[in-house]
């Protein structure tokens, strides 16, 4: 039978060590770890993360959130490289070889392999006297005072120190780089940043037939059809040029018949509201969003250079694009 006391007392004393571990770090993080992020950042081909059992599963996230940040990366697993996948690592790239006791033998059997490569070597360890920290052209020391574990033995606050140094080292080459929230979209454009930075007004709106309009003497039937029949909420008034003078919504009509007006004998010109809110193609959707919040409207007119109707689109459209 679960004591939930005694759970709760671990469950805290688990997170109390782990969080001892990760702050311990703060006073071993100096000159070596800028030397270490200058060797990152200068090196021409990728950094190769490697490492066995946990701290290979911790290396494959290290090396995720590398790639992810703006620094080329992979993770390559020790004991494959021993089998083949050396020929993965070039001469141009920089291995961060990630391992709490530094004497993983599927680690330090390669490391005679990268020396004659001439591969840099960046050692990420808990034994700074270890084969690993003594091959490495650098070692950064990412020892723990103790495990989490009860019986000190299960990798757990050794693995969160090595996560958290691990993203020190991605931060640190993010801010080194100058990357910016634009370029973390461009590498994640499937989730709602990317959506947000890269997708464009042209790429979700209405186009050609779809997009609502008509002329400025048009009678009031017509241009309830129009409404009706593109579903958009609003039409364009356009002139022969297809140059926007205005734009006719649900929310005027409504204002209209409130006020008693007699639409049966006016005209598209008469009924429109002029200076129409636009916007350009290219513009990110995200903008278009923002503009219809401030105005407190649910469509808006897209329009070229010369102010030409060229889409429109609504509240809906950006919903559907995932943009809001």
């Amino acid at each position: 039978m679960v004591d939930s006391a005694k759970v709760i007392g671990l469950a805290k004393e688990t997170l109390e060590i782990e969080a001892g571990a990760v702050l311990g770090l703060r006073q071993r993080v100096g000159e070596e770890f800028a030397k270490a992020v200058r060797m990152m950042l200068n090196v021409q081909g990728r950094v190769v993360v490697m490492g066995m059992g946990k701290s290979g599963h911790i290396g494959r996230k290290v090396a995720a959130t590398l790639a992810s940040t703006g620094t080329p990366a992979m993770f390559v697993h020790p004991a494959e490289a021993s089998h083949g996948d050396l020929g993965m690592i070039t001469p141009s790239d920089l291995v961060l070889a990630i391992s709490n006791s530094g004497e993983s033998e599927e680690l330090t059997a390669i490391l005679p392999v990268l020396k004659r490569l001439g591969v840099p070597l960046v050692a990420m360890t808990g034994n700074m006297s270890s084969t690993l920290a003594q091959h490495a052209n650098l070692a950064l020391d990412c020892g723990v005072e103790k495990e989490a574990c009860p019986l000190n033995l299960a990798p757990t606050a050794s693995t969160t120190a090595q996560l958290a140094l691990g993203d020190a080292l991605a931060v640190a080459l993010l801010d080194a780089r100058g990357f910016e929230a634009e370029d973390f979209a461009r590498s994640h454009p499937g989730g709602a940043l990317g959506r947000k930075l890269l997708t464009h007004v042209g790429d979700v709106m209405r186009s050609g037939d779809e997009v609502p309009r008509v002329a400025p003497d048009a009678g009031f039937s017509v241009l309830m059809r129009e409404m009706s029949i593109k579903g958009l909420g609003a039409t364009a008034i356009v002139d022969a040029q297809d140059k926007v003078l205005g734009i006719f919504t649900d929310g005027d009509l409504r204002r209209l018949l409130e006020n008693g007006v007699d639409l049966r004998q006016g005209t598209a010109r008469e009924f429109m509201h002029t200076n129409p809110v636009v916007i350009a193609a290219d513009a990110l959707a995200v903008e278009a969003a923002q503009l219809m919040e401030q105005k407190s409207i649910t469509s808006v007119l897209v329009v070229d250079g010369e102010g030409r109707l060229c889409g429109a689109l609504n509240s809906n459209d950006l919903m559907r694009a995932k943009v809001i």
